[in-house]
């Protein structure tokens, strides 16, 4: 897995939007379609992180 960039402006009213606090997430995949974010707490900890994909609607 490719290291998580803080969200952009953009990014953070679509986490927003969906339910999940933007300071508790970081962006891992940017696409046209999709936002696919991981959270922070979870990647401290051994094992599996915590990996969720948002749909962009446009």
């Amino acid at each position: 897995m490719k290291n998580g960039k803080r969200p952009t402006l953009k990014q953070k009213t679509l986490m927003r939007s969906h339910g999940y606090d933007p300071e508790d997430w970081l962006v891992t995949k940017d696409t046209t379609g999709q936002l696919e974010i991981v959270n922070r707490a979870s990647l401290k900890r051994i094992g599996k992180p915590k990996v969720r994909r948002i749909d962009k609607e446009t």
